[in-house]
């Protein structure tokens, strides 16, 4: 393959990654619109469950085949993260602190998914693809601190967001490493269907002892329905795409993108205030992100078998 076909191939996969990312950065709101109505585990349960449901549809009208045994393990770690870990820790925290406030602490997703692809799956990249990715995070880390008082941040809170982070960075890993082998919608398709013999009962045990606040608010559902089939499912159509074109820890730096996002849809969606301190992050994040997408490609590693 020619280095220009690799250029393409990667401008690309940045593409399908950030079109992931505008898809996630509506994860928080609508999360806090689902917990309205819906109980914090339940909001997560119920979310994969629906994207479950669609994706063995799908599943079985392109006849996809059982995965292989030695893939199945992959999938569960990946499912622990992508159905369990970020949904339910981060709906944790949102009961405790402000979509915006989470927004700017998970920001440090990008680096924490870059660490973990350098050790999981043995990407290598540039010094400056590292610097970029600190002074990007960096700003954001700041950021967050300087506002946590005034939007309610606690301890507590930002370690449930922490955790989330670690948890989802860890199914994007493990994610991209499977789209080696298959499709990056079938991963996230069989993750989904795999974890309907656990999220099916808890939902319905769930519903039956009080994880349903009534009345049940149109938010509530509209944001229970748009986490499953878009941030649970279809956005990892173009994420995990993305990744594996780009490169997992590359292809992650477009996700400091989504704090910024997610902070126009929490003024837009949920009344919060931005403020100039918030405009100027922003500002230093597009930079940051930008000089680490043009640093050296990374080269991947493929383990002895």
């Amino acid at each position: 393959m020619s280095v220009s076909s690799l250029d393409a191939r990667q401008r690309q996969g940045l593409m399908f990654a950030l079109i992931g990312v505008v898809a996630f950065s509506f994860s928080l709101p609508f999360t806090v619109w689902a917990l309205e109505s819906f109980d914090p585990v339940l909001t997560a349960t119920l979310r994969a469950v629906l994207a479950g449901v669609v994706a063995g549809v799908i599943l079985i009208i392109r006849r996809v085949p059982w995965p292989q045994r030695t893939l199945i393990r992959p999938l569960i770690y990946t499912m622990a993260g992508a159905v369990f870990g970020w949904p339910i820790l981060i709906a944790l925290a949102l009961q405790r602190t402000t979509s915006a406030h989470a927004a700017v602490i998970a920001a440090v997703m990008p680096l924490v998914t870059a660490v973990i692809a350098v050790l999981r799956a043995r990407e290598y990249v540039s010094r400056q693809f590292w610097i970029a990715t600190t002074l990007g995070t960096a700003a954001l880390v700041v950021f967050a601190l300087l506002r946590g008082g005034s939007e309610g941040g606690n301890l507590v809170a930002d370690l449930l967001i922490a955790g989330a982070v670690v948890s989802s960075s860890w199914c994007y890993v493990e994610g991209a490493v499977l789209t080696r082998v298959m499709p990056g919608w079938q991963v996230i398709s069989w993750v989904v269907v795999l974890a309907l013999p656990a999220t099916v009962p808890v939902s319905v045990v769930l519903i039956l002892f009080g994880g349903v606040s009534t009345p049940i608010t149109t938010n509530a559902v509209i944001g229970l329905v748009l986490l499953g089939l878009s941030s649970m499912y279809f956005a990892f159509f173009f994420w995990y795409r993305g990744l594996a074109q780009a490169g997992a820890a590359r292809g992650g730096q477009v996700q400091q993108l989504q704090a910024p996002l997610t902070l126009i849809w929490s003024v837009w969606l949920l009344n919060e205030s931005v403020t100039w301190a918030t405009v100027m992050t922003a500002g230093i994040v597009l930079a940051c992100v930008a000089w680490a997408v043009r640093v050296r490609t990374p080269t991947v590693v493929t383990p002895e078998e």
